[in-house]
């Protein structure tokens, strides 16, 4: 039986390490609290990010980031993008080559616009480890309470995505296989910039007809930029793609769209994260998709709304003005 380390302590960490250790795996999940995880352990729940889901005996949760990853035959990153360079800075001298390492954060770094799985390739540079990214329409609550959920796992290596699919494949946890890479990590992160701006439609009150299309256009905006990186464009139409964005541009449990309805509703970014006590990985992560979008020259306007709403205080009435006062053009 494969044993599973899993760095990230926050729900859908947690949620990933129930699946697991409820078919048996051994998991240790880690988080930087050493207090939190102690009573996550004398507990056997996560009280904080996903209370009432009861810890299987295979799941082990500790601060000890050694313990955790000694022995481990697949390593599951899911701290927010913003702490995750440091956290795996510290893992490198304990990773061998070959071993799976499977990102689950939807979110780009900050300042060097990386993906996490450029971090992890930059910080271990001369070994020989399979990248992976697991995404997909997955809301952490619902994989916990195991509602059936199909996700998306993609790796350079075939085999690698075959190993990992089979590991986390569960009678309600469906995953299909990706060669992918870049196109799972730019749906994933670039879904939640949308998603903030339908919450931004639904604060101000505008209907369903707003939000279709935000989700269109959107996606659009999605494809244009993994495909200038060099994604496969089908991807996008896909689980990491087209159901990620629906899901969290619509779905009642989406933090970015929480993000953005408190926004349309009137408060500032500074008060509308001040209530939420899970990240946001859209808010920092427009910053980072605007940066690519003007490396590769790709025109996103909805992105660029955004940003400009979230740090440059435009009103959320004139960033949806903007759009639709744009010249006119073909769709396609």
């Amino acid at each position: 039986m494969s044993a599973v380390a899993i760095f990230g302590a926050g729900s859908w960490g947690t949620a990933l390490a129930l699946l697991l250790a409820g078919k048996g795996v051994p998991v240790r999940l880690w988080g930087r609290d050493p207090a939190q995880m102690a009573a996550m352990q004398a507990t056997r729940e996560n009280g904080r990010y996903l209370p009432g889901y009861h810890f299987p005996d295979a799941l082990t949760a500790t601060a000890d980031l050694v313990s955790t990853l000694e022995g481990a035959d697949c390593v599951v990153m899911a701290v927010p993008s913003h702490g995750f360079r440091q956290v795996f800075r510290q893992l490198v001298p304990g990773l061998r080559d070959g071993l799976p390492v499977v990102s689950v954060v939807k979110g780009i770094e900050n300042d060097s616009a990386c993906t996490m799985t450029q971090v992890m390739r930059e910080e271990s540079a001369g070994k020989a480890l399979a990248l992976c990214v697991l995404s997909g329409p997955s809301f952490a609550e619902e994989v916990a309470r195991g509602l059936p959920t199909a996700v998306t796992v993609a790796c350079a290596n075939r085999d690698k995505a075959g190993w990992v699919q089979r590991l986390f494949s569960a009678p309600r946890f469906r995953v299909y296989s990706s060669l992918d890479v870049t196109g799972l990590e730019i749906s994933g992160a670039m879904k939640n910039v949308i998603a903030i701006a339908s919450g931004i439609a639904d604060g101000l009150g505008y209907g369903l007809n707003t939000r279709a299309a935000l989700i269109t256009r959107g996606l659009v905006e999605i494809t244009r930029l993994g495909t200038a990186l060099g994604a496969d464009s089908r991807t996008f139409a896909g689980l990491s793609g087209l159901g990620d964005l629906v899901l969290t541009c619509t779905g009642h449990l989406s933090r970015n769209r929480t993000v953005g309805l408190k926004l349309g509703s009137g408060k500032t970014l500074e008060q509308a994260l001040a209530e939420m006590t899970m990240v946001a990985e859209g808010v920092k992560t427009t910053l980072s998709c605007a940066q690519l979008a003007g490396k590769v020259r790709v025109e996103m306007p909805i992105l660029e709304q955004v940003r400009a709403v979230l740090y440059e205080d435009r009103p959320c009435t004139e960033a949806a003005a903007e759009l639709f006062q744009r010249a006119l053009k073909e769709e396609v």
